[in-house]
Protein backbone atom coordinates (compact mmCIF):
# COMPACT_ATOMS: atom_id res chain seq x y z
CA UNK A 1 0.00 0.00 0.00
CA UNK A 2 1.03 3.60 -1.06
CA UNK A 3 -0.03 7.16 -0.51
CA UNK A 4 -0.40 10.03 -2.79
CA UNK A 5 -1.39 13.31 -0.88
CA UNK A 6 -1.73 16.55 -1.17
CA UNK A 7 -0.93 17.50 2.15
CA UNK A 8 1.01 16.83 4.75
CA UNK A 9 -1.61 15.96 7.69
CA UNK A 10 -3.07 13.07 5.51
CA UNK A 11 0.71 11.66 4.84
CA UNK A 12 1.40 12.18 8.47
CA UNK A 13 -1.54 10.25 9.70
CA UNK A 14 -1.26 7.17 7.30
CA UNK A 15 2.51 6.92 8.22
CA UNK A 16 0.91 6.57 12.34
CA UNK A 17 -0.98 3.72 10.55
CA UNK A 18 2.28 2.41 8.76
CA UNK A 19 1.51 3.57 5.19
CA UNK A 20 4.50 4.90 3.58
CA UNK A 21 4.07 7.32 1.03
CA UNK A 22 4.41 10.85 -0.91
CA UNK A 23 3.36 14.61 -1.36
CA UNK A 24 2.36 15.48 -4.72
CA UNK A 25 1.89 19.10 -5.41
CA UNK A 26 0.96 19.78 -9.04
CA UNK A 27 0.49 17.42 -12.06
CA UNK A 28 4.42 16.87 -12.99
CA UNK A 29 5.08 15.59 -9.58
CA UNK A 30 2.06 13.84 -9.20
CA UNK A 31 2.74 12.54 -12.93
CA UNK A 32 6.48 11.11 -11.68
CA UNK A 33 5.25 10.18 -8.47
CA UNK A 34 2.17 7.37 -10.18
CA UNK A 35 4.93 6.44 -12.73
CA UNK A 36 7.00 5.65 -9.78
CA UNK A 37 4.78 3.72 -7.85
CA UNK A 38 3.02 2.05 -10.49
CA UNK A 39 6.62 0.87 -11.61
CA UNK A 40 6.97 -0.90 -8.66
CA UNK A 41 5.70 -4.09 -8.35
CA UNK A 42 5.74 -4.87 -4.35
CA UNK A 43 2.42 -1.80 -4.64
CA UNK A 44 -0.79 -3.45 -5.13
CA UNK A 45 -2.59 -0.74 -3.47
CA UNK A 46 -2.61 3.33 -3.93
CA UNK A 47 -4.42 5.59 -1.80
CA UNK A 48 -4.76 9.00 -3.47
CA UNK A 49 -6.76 12.26 -1.89
CA UNK A 50 -9.85 13.15 -3.77
CA UNK A 51 -8.65 16.16 -4.69
CA UNK A 52 -5.86 14.53 -7.50
CA UNK A 53 -9.08 13.47 -9.48
CA UNK A 54 -11.25 16.69 -8.64
CA UNK A 55 -8.35 18.86 -9.96
CA UNK A 56 -6.14 16.44 -12.62
CA UNK A 57 -8.61 14.05 -13.88
CA UNK A 58 -6.50 13.09 -16.87
CA UNK A 59 -3.27 12.36 -15.13
CA UNK A 60 -5.08 10.15 -12.55
CA UNK A 61 -6.93 8.51 -15.28
CA UNK A 62 -3.88 7.65 -17.03
CA UNK A 63 -2.58 5.46 -14.32
CA UNK A 64 -5.85 4.12 -13.00
CA UNK A 65 -6.28 1.98 -16.44
CA UNK A 66 -3.47 0.22 -15.78
CA UNK A 67 -4.45 -3.34 -14.57
CA UNK A 68 -2.60 -2.77 -11.06
CA UNK A 69 -2.13 -1.45 -8.98
CA UNK A 70 -5.49 -1.28 -7.48
CA UNK A 71 -6.49 3.02 -7.09
CA UNK A 72 -8.80 3.91 -3.95
CA UNK A 73 -9.75 7.16 -3.67
CA UNK A 74 -9.64 8.77 -0.01
CA UNK A 75 -11.03 11.78 1.36
CA UNK A 76 -8.15 14.40 3.08
CA UNK A 77 -8.12 16.29 6.42
CA UNK A 78 -11.21 18.70 4.77
CA UNK A 79 -13.63 15.73 4.23
CA UNK A 80 -15.30 13.96 1.57
CA UNK A 81 -15.63 15.92 -1.96
CA UNK A 82 -18.81 13.67 -2.52
CA UNK A 83 -22.63 14.30 -2.26
CA UNK A 84 -24.45 12.92 0.91
CA UNK A 85 -25.99 10.35 -0.86
CA UNK A 86 -22.58 8.81 -2.57
CA UNK A 87 -23.25 4.96 -1.20
CA UNK A 88 -27.02 4.93 -2.81
CA UNK A 89 -26.28 6.47 -6.05
CA UNK A 90 -23.52 4.57 -6.51
CA UNK A 91 -25.63 1.43 -5.91
CA UNK A 92 -27.91 2.50 -7.70
CA UNK A 93 -25.80 3.16 -10.70
CA UNK A 94 -24.32 -0.20 -10.24
CA UNK A 95 -27.41 -2.57 -9.96
CA UNK A 96 -29.57 -0.02 -12.38
CA UNK A 97 -32.45 0.21 -9.82
CA UNK A 98 -33.00 3.38 -8.07
CA UNK A 99 -33.42 2.78 -4.15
Amino acid sequence: MFLISDNMDTLTGMRLAGVEGTIAKDPKTLAAALEKVTADPEVGLVLLTERYQREYPEVVTRYKQKKTPLFIDIPDRHGTGRRPDFITAYIAEAIGVKL
